[in-house]
C-alpha cells in the first residue's frame, strides 16, 4: 500500500511539473479559449489526478454501494444545495423558481428523511441547478476566457470568480464540524465521479479529442443554462482546416455523453460537430 501511494505522489508531482512547462505556450487563435496551452497542460494534471485517485475511488464506490443507496447519497447531496440554488434563482429574478427550491428542501428535509427520499419532485417540484456564475451572466456579466483551473477543472473566468461563493454557499462547506465536513465534501467528491464513469467510457470509444470536446461541451452547457435553455446548442471545432468529419457512430457518443454529463437540453435541437450538423433528440 505504501508503494502504491509514493507511486501517486510521483506521478502526480509528474504531472504537475509539466503543466508547468508545458504552459509556457499559453495563447492560440481561438477567442474562446486564449490560454489553450496551459488550459491542455493543467487539464493532463487533472486527468492523472482523476486517474490515480478520484477514478479507483468512484469505481469502488460504485462497485460497493447498490444503486438505491447511491441514489439515496445522491438525493441527500442535492438536498443540502437547493437552498444556494433558492438563493440564486431569486437573485435572477425567478420568483417562482426560487419558492419552488425552497419548499424542495422544506419537505425533502422532512417527509424525506433529511433528503434521502425525493419527495419533493414526486410532488411536482422539479429540482432546479442554478449558481453564481449563472447569477452573474444573468446580470451581464461577460464570461470572460475558458481557463482550467487545478483539480476544479473547467471554468470561465466568470465562474473562476464566483467560485468560492459558491463553495460557501453550498451546504456542506457551512458545517462547523470539520471531519462532518470533509466527510461529506470526500463523499460528494466521489458520488459525482461515479454518475459520470458511463459517460467517460463513451468518451474514450469516441477517440475524439477530449480536451476540445470537454471545453466545447461546457462552454455551451454554461451558456445553455445562463440563458435558461434560451440558446441553440452549438459545438463546433474552431481551427476549420483540422475539423475532424465525424461519423454517426461519434455523433451517437457525443449524445450519450451529453445525457450523462446533463448538458443537453430537451427536445430535438441541431448540434454541429465541426463543420457538419446532426438532429438529435434528447430525451
Amino acid at each position: 500500500m505504501r508503494n502504491v501511494f509514493r507511486s501517486s505522489r510521483a506521478s502526480l508531482a509528474a504531472a504537475a511539473i509539466s503543466a508547468v512547462l508545458l504552459g509556457g505556450c499559453a495563447t492560440t487563435g481561438n477567442p474562446d479559449d486564449p490560454l489553450e496551452g496551459y488550459n491542455r497542460a493543467m487539464f493532463s494534471f487533472n486527468e492523472q489526478v482523476d486517474k490515480v485517485a478520484i477514478k479507483p475511488a468512484a469505481q469502488v464506490y460504485e462497485a460497493v454501494l447498490p444503486q438505491p443507496v447511491r441514489t439515496g447519497v445522491g438525493n441527500v447531496l442535492g438536498n443540502l444545495g437547493d437552498p444556494w440554488v433558492a438563493l440564486n434563482n431569486l437573485l435572477q429574478g425567478k420568483v417562482a423558481e426560487g419558492m419552488s427550491d425552497l419548499m424542495r428542501f422544506a419537505l425533502n428535509s422532512t417527509w424525506g428523511l433529511l433528503g434521502l427520499l425525493d419527495i419533493a419532485s414526486e410532488a411536482g417540484l422539479p429540482k432546479h441547478d442554478e449558481d453564481l456564475g449563472q447569477t452573474l451572466g444573468r446580470w451581464g456579466v461577460g464570461e470572460g476566457a475558458y481557463i482550467v483551473l487545478p483539480f476544479f477543472g473547467p471554468r470561465t473566468v466568470r465562474d473562476a470568480v464566483a467560485l468560492p461563493a459558491d463553495m460557501m454557499g453550498n451546504e456542506p462547506f457551512s458545517i462547523d464540524h470539520v471531519p462532518t465536513r470533509n466527510t461529506v465534501l470526500g463523499t460528494r467528491v466521489v458520488h459525482g465521479r461515479s454518475v459520470l464513469l458511463g459517460a467517460d467510457r463513451t468518451l474514450k470509444e469516441a477517440a475524439l479529442d477530449r480536451y476540445a470536446f470537454v471545453r466545447d461541451f461546457y462552454l455551451e452547457q454554461r451558456r445553455y443554462k445562463v440563458g435558461d435553455g434560451r440558446q441553440e446548442r452549438v459545438y463546433e471545432d474552431f481551427d476549420e482546416q483540422s475539423a475532424l468529419p465525424l461519423g454517426g457512430e461519434v455523433d451517437a457518443a457525443a449524445a450519450t455523453a451529453v445525457e450523462h454529463l446533463e448538458l443537453a437540453g430537451i427536445g430535438a435541437n441541431p448540434v454541429k460537430v465541426g463543420r457538419r450538423a446532426v438532429r438529435q433528440t434528447v430525451q
